[in-house]
């Protein structure tokens, strides 16, 4: 079978308990090392750097002489990393060697090499000549690593609430604080003490204003695999779809729509003259060096955003040029079959498009009203137009707002420099 479309079974399940970590659970009424808000990646690789920390390899003694008291606490209830993204086909966008350990300590149990190896999959990937994954093996692998930590992670747990235990004026003062979680099926309250917290909690999916915030048939990309296709009875209904967005998720989406409606109408709206590339050549690629992170943080916050401006192009709002020049042949195929009248294609690039509002209309359809740029682009004369468009469902790809921390520090910020 190919190895790009093993339908891969959940971790737990097909190794048992044949890992776990040798990190210990710590009672919930002790004072932790620290606690990680968030179970996503990001403290996954903390989880993963403690425990090769404490680990001893050959002779060599462990980093860390004491086990830390540490806990995980994760508002999803089982390990998941963008499953509504899971496209058939779907590549992973970095190497694997940027993957839990290995930058760190090739030599780690957690690289992405030896999870092949233990199921019994590294020749055959060998052959495959890529350092990029399927998406939905490297999603599977990560759950090979969080399936390690299990007496760790309390999962359905939303924190609510970070306090300090102290009314210090810095946050240098304070000595221990306290982790407010609401369990998301019984609301119960749980409160932990810890002397540090990470907050890794994620973005959360942004709807732009002219959409409906809460809408059946508005619906963000995180959830398009899961959910776009339980909306349609009749999934070869002559549907009509619009993608908003101009990045990687937007396009990959565009380009899947037609395999799950066969008969369905796509609209790819961009604000944008075109779709760009993203940038991964080797000087700009830099700036993912982990040496680059404390020099990163601790550099001037105006320098700082404007170098994350300007390296914006490695990952925000670009598409990898393999997927373009993909849709660029889609498209220009359907020239050949259709002819030049764009309105017979299956599938559309809208440039120089803006959705100024949204209104229902029977039957559970939208009518998108939408601004039109192009004239004014291609000549200083010309004005915008105004166009409708009437669609089945709203795909949007417009990306994550990055705040929730904000609102979980609140109390803090009085302590931080500049703060209130």
């Amino acid at each position: 079978a190919d190895i790009s479309e093993i339908a891969l079974e959940s971790v737990p399940e097909r190794n048992g308990s044949k890992f776990q970590t040798h990190l210990e659970s710590t009672p919930q009424n002790d004072v932790h090392d620290v606690i990680c808000i968030g179970f996503g990646p990001a403290s996954l690789a903390i989880a993963v750097a403690l425990h090769d920390a404490t680990k001893q390899t050959g002779k060599q003694p462990p980093q860390l002489r004491t086990q830390p008291k540490v806990a995980f606490l994760e508002r999803q209830e089982t390990f998941a990393w963008h499953a509504g993204m899971q496209i058939p086909g779907a590549k992973m966008q970095i190497s694997f060697i940027k993957d839990m350990a290995t930058m760190r300590n090739p030599r780690s149990e957690f690289t992405f090499l030896n999870y092949l190896h233990e199921n019994d999959r590294l020749v055959q990937f060998t052959n495959l000549s890529t350092f990029l994954p399927r998406r939905i093996e490297f999603e599977d692998y990560l759950r090979w690593c969080a399936a390690w930590f299990q007496n760790l992670v309390s999962y359905g747990q939303e924190v609510v609430d970070i306090s300090p235990d102290t009314k210090a004026k810095s946050a240098e003062g304070v000595t221990t604080w306290t982790i407010t979680s609401r369990n998301v099926h019984t609301n119960q309250l749980s409160f932990r003490r810890t002397k540090r917290v990470v907050v890794a909690v994620g973005g959360h999916p942004r709807i732009p204003e002219a959409f409906p915030q809460h809408h059946p048939r508005v619906v963000h990309s995180s959830q398009y695999w899961t959910l776009s296709s339980r909306i349609f009875r009749d999934r070869n209904a002559p549907l009509k779809i619009a993608v908003i967005g101009s990045g990687q998720s937007a396009a990959e989406i565009f380009m899947n729509l037609p395999s799950q409606f066969p008969n369905s109408k796509a609209y790819l709206m961009i604000r944008g003259a075109a779709l760009r590339p993203s940038d991964d050549s080797p000087f700009v690629n830099e700036v993912f060096d982990p040496e680059r992170t404390d020099d990163t943080f601790s550099q001037d916050p105006d320098i700082r955003a404007a170098a994350i401006k300007m390296d914006k192009a490695t990952n925000y709002g670009v598409v990898r040029l393999e997927l373009l020049e993909h849709m660029y042949d889609v498209l220009y195929t359907q020239r050949l079959n259709h002819g030049d009248d764009e309105e017979n294609w299956p599938q559309r690039l809208l440039n120089y498009r803006e959705v100024e509002s949204v209104t229902d209309l029977p039957n559970d359809r939208l009518r998108l009203h939408v601004r039109n740029d192009t004239a004014k682009h291609r000549c200083r004369k010309k004005a915008s137009t105004q166009e409708s468009l009437d669609v089945d469902l709203v795909m949007i790809a417009s990306g994550y707002r990055r705040d929730y921390h904000e609102q979980l520090l609140s109390k803090v910020r009085p302590m931080m420099p500049g703060g209130d």
